[in-house]
């Protein structure tokens, strides 16, 4: 099959992902950073460079935002916000760092395949990306996907963050030119 057509298999495999995403999850996730005075972005491996991206355009919003384990990241309070992305919802580390967000009164956001995970059942606002977890296709040979591993998960959590993005826009009633002015100029 020729390259083309794979990039269509995939457009489709994402159509039918994110077309599931249930709007009041992602409206709570929306009221939840808003309400944050701090908000803490965690993912491992590639959800977490989707994490990143995300955060990126939270900082050109104006928000305070951090990336957990950069050298310039705080302490987390119960006015701050932590959210995690992970297909699984059982990283370790970032379960770990769920309890601690909570020991600290933080409220706990989740992006996830998996609900019912661990880190879902600490988590106070979870938004389901229903894609297969790397697990699932590892174990079972589950034709959910035609892609290796979590790339469903990974490109769907991408184009969710960015449409919870422009979910926050809307609400704050800024457009992409407000949000230049912060964009990266050492570059």
């Amino acid at each position: 099959m020729s390259s083309r057509h794979y990039a269509a298999d995939i457009l489709k495999e994402l159509e039918r992902t994110l077309s599931q995403i249930n709007d009041s999850e992602m409206q709570a996730m929306a009221e939840h950073i808003l309400d944050a005075e701090q908000i803490f972005v965690a993912g491992a491996g590639r959800s977490g460079l989707m994490g990143k991206a995300f955060a990126m355009r939270l900082m050109q919003m104006g928000l305070r935002v951090y990336v957990v384990g950069e050298t310039v990241t705080p302490g987390i309070s119960p006015r701050d916000f932590l959210l995690l992305c992970s297909g699984s919802g059982e990283t370790g580390s970032l379960a770990a760092m769920a309890q601690k967000a909570s020991k600290a009164g933080a409220p706990v956001g989740l992006i996830t395949i998996k609900p019912e995970s661990t880190i879902g059942q600490l988590a106070s606002t979870v938004v389901r990306l229903p894609a297969s977890a790397k697990e699932d296709t590892a174990t079972s040979g589950a034709a959910v996907t035609i892609q290796p591993m979590g790339s469903l998960f990974e490109q769907g959590l991408l184009l969710a963050m960015d449409a919870l993005v422009l979910t926050l826009m809307e609400k704050k009633e800024m457009t992409g030119a407000d949000m230049f002015g912060r964009h990266a100029n050492l570059e």
